[in-house]
């Protein structure tokens, strides 16, 4: 079982930056993926960015060039550092991480995926 910590939310102007960490129990390295997504009050969850195991970032259209996603193997940890904040960057944002485990007795691979508690930052313009 894999348990993600989000911190680093908080309030902040617009304009302003933000760092937020995802500590992830056990080692990062199995996994295949860890990532942020966001979900703003009544609105659908979306991605924000992720990172493979082999540092392969992806980030959602909105905040190419605003916000940059690391992982720090050595911590078992992944940050989303925000840039350029904007009011409409206000969300609960998650720490997500994808598993997956190899089934000798059915030769098949089992996907797992996690998800922390959340980690509030709210922009105010």
């Amino acid at each position: 079982q894999v348990q993600l910590v989000e911190s680093g939310g908080g309030l902040v102007q617009a304009g302003g930056s933000l760092i937020l960490s995802c500590t992830i129990s056990g080692s990062i390295s199995r996994l295949n993926a860890v990532g942020w997504y966001r979900q703003a009050s009544g609105e659908q969850r979306e991605l924000v960015a992720n990172i493979t195991h082999n540092s392969v970032t992806k980030y959602g259209d909105s905040v190419k060039g605003r916000f940059t996603i690391s992982r720090d193997d050595a911590k078992s940890a992944v940050y989303l550092q925000m840039t350029s904040l904007k009011p409409e960057d206000t969300a609960v944002y998650l720490c997500n991480a994808e598993e997956f485990v190899y089934v000798p007795r059915r030769e098949a691979v089992d996907r797992y995926e996690y998800w922390g508690r959340g980690t509030q930052v709210t922009v105010s313009s």
